[in-house]
């Protein structure tokens, strides 16, 4: 994992994991970032494959056939 640095020393990003919140920082001790590990990357992904999260917006329509 990342070396604690104090953050005046550290010039990576510093960021919180999307899922649990943790602070992690964009750089290669963070091989999952935006996420702090495998788990969180995960967790998010099944949020997006149950639709827990979507992008706002109407469906498409797949009946129009003007495009044949």
């Amino acid at each position: 994992m990342a070396e604690n640095k104090p953050d005046a020393e550290n010039t990576d990003i510093k960021l919180q994991c999307r899922t649990c919140k943790k602070t992690i920082y964009w750089n290669d001790d963070y091989p999952f970032r935006p996420f702090c590990s495998e788990r969180c990357q995960l967790i998010d992904l099944g949020e997006w494959a149950s639709e827990g999260h979507k992008i706002p917006g109407s469906a498409p329509d797949f009946t129009d056939d003007s495009h044949s």
